[in-house]
């Protein structure tokens, strides 16, 4: 490790800075920094940087590396200069954070801070955030990606809501939040009504995966910076599906769920709402501070189980914390997925059993689709798409067919 950013002749550039009130609280990245940067890299205070920036050795910063615990969370006007000063001169900075709230890292990322990495730093975090750094530098300036569309003249619409929610893990909740979004889309051939999904899973959502769609920066640029969010910057964080279907993909990398207000997402629901007819919402299976926005915002709540303990008991305390709360749990449509086969009397018995134990109705079953369901999601396929006669897809075309005839006979209906 450098002792400090200054260099000689004889010395190989700087290549990045770590700032901190202590280095020696962070041992930890100053191993990860040496194994990514070996000597190419040095160790500044606060007070130090801002100085260190605007010297002729600092001319080959890639970034630095702004370390910060909660003791630091006092001066968050100084680390503000610090990153706008960076990005002044074209130097990205990474947060590195130990027990910082997510409002003060809220704050510092939506102030121009371009990675976040939690402290103790993960498994090659550090060598994958210097790796996007770096590909963003030698980026073509014309993005590849298509994007969407949206202009502000555009005719402002009442979409329907609709949003998805696993009460357990593998009920297939995406599954089904994508498959609807895209039989909603291609319902009619003539007359097709705009569909958009949100993935807000924000932490391990994978409609990306399910679509082969790519994980972009700007959808965490449109979450963590609402306030600024119009027409345009919606639809550049927006991807198109085929030319059918828009997306919201999930963030690149893993972050606190509780970091985006509901202020936040009810901007993004309401803008989403403006511009499509239909707004599919994959939500995480945990609760947080914006699930009631969601809840009030949504026409329809989908939240899918299955016949086991785990859905059991999980729909009870779900059913237990939105009467507890007064919050409209009659919104609420329970969608049983692997629900048994016709011809299948006991397993018919046991959904009955479980709707009157937990006092619910099931609304929605699901067939099990078998192992083409995993395998069109790995192939970032739909359903229509890869397993057209499968029971499951026609079983989700039927519900789609419903929403849009009930859409079409009365808007408030849904």
């Amino acid at each position: 490790m450098t002792s400090d950013a200054t260099t000689d002749g004889d010395l190989s550039p700087i290549l990045a800075c770590t700032v901190c009130r202590d280095i020696e609280n962070f041992e930890l990245l100053i191993v990860d920094m040496e194994e990514a940067l070996d000597e190419k890299w040095g160790d500044l205070g606060f007070s130090d940087i801002m100085q260190f920036i605007d010297q002729p050795d600092a001319s080959g910063l890639e970034f630095i590396a702004l370390a910060i615990d909660d003791l630091d969370e006092e001066n968050l006007d100084s680390l503000m200069e610090i990153i706008t000063a960076a990005k002044s001169r074209e130097i990205s900075t990474v947060l590195v954070a130990e027990d910082v709230t997510p409002a003060s890292l809220h704050k510092l990322l939506r102030h121009g801070a371009d990675e976040f990495i939690p402290y103790p730093l993960p498994p090659g975090e550090l060598q994958a955030v210097i790796q996007r750094i770096r590909d963003r530098r030698t980026a073509p300036p014309a993005e590849e990606v298509q994007t969407v569309a949206l202009k502000s003249g555009e005719q402002s619409r009442e979409g329907v809501l609709i949003a998805v929610h696993g009460l357990a893990g593998g009920t297939g909740a995406t599954t089904l939040a994508v498959n609807l979004a895209w039989e909603l889309a291609n319902i009619s051939k003539d007359d097709a009504p705009s569909v958009c999904i949100l993935d807000l899973d924000l932490q391990f959502g994978s409609v990306s995966t399910y679509l082969d769609l790519q994980r972009r920066e700007a959808a965490f640029e449109l979450l963590s910076d609402t306030d600024s969010m119009d027409s345009e910057s919606f639809g550049q964080a927006l991807q198109s599906y085929e030319d059918k279907l828009n997306v919201l993909t999930a963030p690149p990398d893993i972050i606190p769920l509780d970091m985006i207000s509901p202020e936040d997402i009810e901007k993004v629901l309401e803008t989403a709402r403006r511009h499509f007819d239909f707004v599919i919402v994959d939500m995480p299976s945990t609760l947080v501070q914006w699930s009631e926005t969601v809840l009030h915002a949504a026409h329809v709540y989908f939240a899918t189980l299955e016949i086991d303990m785990r859905s059991a008991q999980n729909a009870l305390r779900l059913k237990r914390a939105l009467q507890a709360e007064d919050l409209p749990f009659e919104k609420l449509r329970y969608v049983l997925n692997r629900a048994p086969k016709f011809t299948d009397l006991s397993g018919k018995s046991r959904v009955k059993r479980l709707a009157e134990s937990l006092d619910i109705s099931i609304d929605v079953q699901l067939p099990d689709g078998g192992k083409q369901i995993a395998q069109t999601g790995d192939h970032g396929q739909t359903l229509a798409e890869a397993a057209g006669k499968n029971p499951l897809r026609k079983e989700i075309q039927k519900l789609a067919q419903g929403l849009y005839e009930l859409d079409q006979a009365d808007p408030k209906a849904a």
